[in-house]
């Protein structure tokens, strides 16, 4: 048990038959576990919420509440969305491994129990389980040190917690996978992370930067890249953060990317960042209205800044989530479209 942390890891065995319970204690009390006992689906809930253990043993057929459903309740709580859950069965039916795999089960282990594959799996679950927690709390300050960056100017408001709604829809909208809508979601929070690097005389300045204060500008996306790098669950966050400044036509930073070079998401993300920048007001500006804003953006879309196919794709989208909403008529924007641009 040298391997893993001081602290005694602890298993949660739920089972209504108190002989079985009592076989999985016995074997685990030997390995260095704490080891509590539940005798339904019902007391089982109420126990992870008391000792948070670090690995469930979760019997399949109980009276009630079935393994199935606390599978399902547990994976579904961010809370305990972490903690992992083997299901103990004396079924070896495919169907109802199936079920457990859809429930959010991590494993499988069959009764009566083999002590040396018991051991084996519990061992490496709860080391995985750590592991994760470590990357869930790296995620969580670099979400921190996110709003810190945002609430250092007061300009922005909650724009970030709107890129991440904005994110979400417009993915959903295209049709993107769950992992790419994920990513637009937390490119809402993280794309300026590395304004943490930038001093406040630059960040905050008000009125027009100098070349040189430009330039210091301009490193945030690069600092961002190099803050989110080490975290593998941000590789498709990070080139959000480094290309959501790059143009069409090649004439953004940090890479002056062309065309399809940009990576999508970040082509996709600066249409929900400019949107919301529009649409909302701020000391030097007023909200524009969602026409206004969209003619905005074609505006730039007609200097080469913007990728125009994707530019129709955003249009539908705001136009299907606002025509109810406001007075945005479609004429404009159609004779764009007709006019091929």
């Amino acid at each position: 048990m040298n391997d893993l942390d001081l602290e005694r890891p602890k298993i949660l065995v739920v089972d209504d038959h108190p002989s079985n319970r009592l076989a999985a204690v016995a074997l685990l009390s030997v390995e260095g576990y704490d080891v509590i006992e539940a005798e339904s689906g019902e007391a089982a809930l109420a126990r992870v919420s008391e000792i948070q253990p670090d690995l469930i043993l979760l019997d399949v057929m109980m009276p009630g509440m079935d393994g199935y459903e606390v599978c399902r309740r547990l994976k579904g709580d961010e809370h305990t969305r972490l903690t992992p859950i083997v299901f103990i069965t004396a079924l070896d039916d495919r169907r109802d491994r199936l079920r457990g795999i859809e429930a959010g089960g991590d494993d499988f282990l069959t009764k009566p129990f083999d002590r040396l594959e018991l051991s084996a799996r519990v061992k490496s679950l709860v080391q995985q389980k750590r592991l994760n927690e470590d990357l869930d709390h790296a995620e969580q300050v670099l979400f921190s040190i996110a709003r810190t960056v945002e609430s250092r100017d007061p300009n922005t408001g909650d724009h970030c917690e709107r890129l991440v709604l904005q994110g979400k829809a417009f993915g959903e909208f295209l049709g993107l996978a769950r992992s790419e809508v994920r990513d637009l979601m937390w490119g809402g929070y993280l794309h300026d992370i590395g304004k943490v690097g930038i001093p406040d005389a630059v960040l905050l300045k008000q009125g027009r930067l100098t070349p040189e204060e430009w330039q210091t500008m301009k490193q945030h996306v690069l600092i961002g890249e190099r803050i989110c790098l080490p975290l593998r669950t941000m590789r498709g966050v990070v080139p959000i953060i480094r290309h959501h400044h790059e143009r069409w036509n090649g004439s953004g930073y940090p890479d002056g990317l062309v065309g399809h070079t940009i990576p999508f998401l970040a082509q996709v993300f600066q249409f929900t960042d400019i949107y919301d920048a529009l649409t909302n007001e701020r000391p030097y500006k007023k909200a524009f209205s969602p026409q206004d804003a969209l003619e905005i953006i074609a505006d730039e879309v007609q200097r080469g800044w913007r990728n125009p196919e994707l530019f129709v794709r955003f249009s539908e989208f705001v136009q299907a989530t606002e025509m109810e909403r406001s007075s945005l008529t479609p004429n404009w924007f159609q004779k764009y479209v007709r006019a091929g641009r």
